[in-house]
């Protein structure tokens, strides 16, 4: 007799669950954990955001909106990209509200790919660029990015993997889990070779507003001749701490986004109607709580980059994302073996470098989304769990 199983695609069966998810399901069920694991900011969602939610809950009907998502609020997005990152997107039509980012990967990629094309996928990066791109029925061609080079992407590094089926190249900058980011000199030298070669970027932005020091982000579709060969996929869930709410965006040009809102319109139909009318209320009023964030991320990014190096942790300096990605070779242990000796001798949470990619190993990422007392609690275990070890 046929098994239940036994009706799942080949494709599916093969697929890995989540390296970050899989692991934490174990850590969830263990007391007295200490979690540096989850890409989630520790902030309450602004006030100001929550309120105009209640409101529009108590006055509104709320009903599907357009599949693109609320004119209103596609008119936000575009100004907020102009102002931030020098990038002019008509809201009628350059412009797609997506349930979160992660929706916009989906959707991009099914967008753009025929079978069999390859997308060049930057690591460590996002643990969901890999899959997604298989079951758009492409080929993910992986790109091993450098501690060296501060894992930023490099112009030889796209040249050594280009072949007559690349279609695309997913940049995920600033970047989970390194937190490492690309200036306007880095993305100079990779656009020269994408304008060449006519590849078409996906540009994963989620984390532009999280850059440290006198860093600004810079969109690799502001530069000179790139605008119409990328989709920049951003959102609200870490700059206006706004995760559950699943709310995020697509921008490019019509011709990409028209075809993406027809998948879109066909798997979603629209995001959720509340996110998107507090959403607003995020773009008009929520500066200075997110500049209050970023600033309190980056006095923890200091404390634990500090914390980790006094123990002979090497880590290089991350500049954009909320996560620190120390070296943990000179332990001598794996990342998986490090990672799990560590939950359940010290009960402290990380992820294993090699849940985002081959290259993350002899790597741990860890998240300073977490209160200042939590992430110092951690680093003394951590230490203590070191001493033991070495």
């Amino acid at each position: 007799m046929i098994e239940p199983k036994d009706f799942v695609s080949k494709k599916i069966q093969e697929m890995p669950f989540s390296g970050i998810r899989k692991f934490f399901d174990v850590a969830n069920e263990m007391d007295n954990v200490i979690s540096l694991g989850v890409g989630e900011p520790d902030f309450i969602t602004p006030w100001a955001i929550r309120e105009r939610a209640i409101y529009t809950l108590e006055k509104s009907s709320i009903r599907y909106t357009s599949n693109l998502g609320l004119k209103e609020l596609r008119v936000e997005i575009a100004s907020y990209l102009k102002r931030k990152y020098e990038l002019s997107y008509c809201p009628n039509n350059e412009i797609l509200v997506t349930v979160g980012a992660s929706e916009g990967i989906d959707v991009a990629l099914r967008t753009l790919l025929n079978p069999g094309e390859e997308v060049l996928v930057v690591e460590p990066s996002y643990v969901s660029y890999k899959p997604c791109v298989e079951m758009a029925g492409g080929v993910p061609v992986v790109i091993n990015t450098k501690v060296e080079n501060d894992f930023r992407l490099q112009p030889e590094e796209i040249l050594e993997k280009l072949t007559d089926r690349t279609k695309a190249i997913i940049l995920p900058y600033p970047n989970n889990p390194t937190g490492a980011i690309m200036e306007r000199e880095d993305l100079e030298k990779i656009a020269k070779v994408i304008k060449e070669h006519n590849i078409f970027v996906i540009s994963d932005e989620i984390y532009s507003e999280l850059t440290y020091g006198e860093r600004q982000h810079v969109s690799i579709a502001s530069l000179e001749g790139m605008r119409d060969l990328c989709v920049v996929l951003n959102g609200f869930s870490k700059a206006f701490s706004m995760t559950g709410w699943r709310l995020g965006y697509a921008a490019g040009p019509k011709d990409i986004i028209s075809n993406m809102t027809k998948v879109h319109q066909y798997v979603i139909m629209c995001a959720p109607t509340i996110s998107q009318y507090a959403a607003l209320e995020a773009f008009r009023s929520c500066d200075k709580e997110v500049a209050k964030m970023r600033q309190e991320y980056d006095m923890r990014r200091n404390v634990m980059r500090k914390g980790f190096e006094d123990m002979g942790l090497s880590c290089f300096e991350a500049l954009g994302a909320f996560y620190l990605f120390p070296s943990i070779r000179s332990t001598g242990l794996s990342s998986d073996e490090f990672s799990e000796r560590l939950l359940f001798e010290e009960r402290v949470a990380v992820v294993p470098g090699t849940a985002f990619g081959e290259c993350g190993e002899g790597f741990i990422r860890c998240s300073y989304a977490y209160s200042i007392k939590d992430i110092k609690r951690a680093l003394a275990r951590i230490e203590k769990f070191l001493q033991k070890i070495r």
